[in-house]
């Protein structure tokens, strides 16, 4: 569904009683309070089942986060690559950390590591 024009929203009127009134919606279904308290309460599941990005760990296991501090010429860096590539800044760095990690997991002795990628 497309959202409407701003430019075409008006103020909120008065509230209405969708029993005492009538209210159809675009298939034809009649707007009753029932009605729209059922469609308020699935766009509410939806939205909590759906928000945030998805895994990037595997179906809905949570993604482990990790925040780090860089110089800036590295940031700087990062964001030109993520820009040239038409990616995010967060893509591009996470490909650079697993291309480290797998880089120097045969110096640490993790195959477990070494095999992920």
């Amino acid at each position: 569904m497309t959202p409407p024009d701003e430019s075409a929203l008006q103020p909120i009127g008065p509230d209405v009683d969708l029993d005492a009134e009538e209210f159809y919606l675009p298939d034809g279904t009649r707007l009753t309070e029932a009605k729209a308290t059922e469609i308020a309460e699935q766009a509410m599941a939806h939205h909590y089942r759906t928000r945030g990005r998805p895994s990037v760990t595997g179906g809905r296991e949570r993604t482990p986060s990790l925040t780090v501090r860089v110089p800036r010429a590295t940031r700087t860096a990062l964001e030109r690559i993520a820009a040239s590539q038409g990616r995010r800044l967060a893509d591009v760095s996470r490909d650079a950390l697993a291309e480290y990690a797998h880089h120097h997991a045969a110096e640490t002795g993790s195959e477990d590591q070494r095999r992920q990628h």
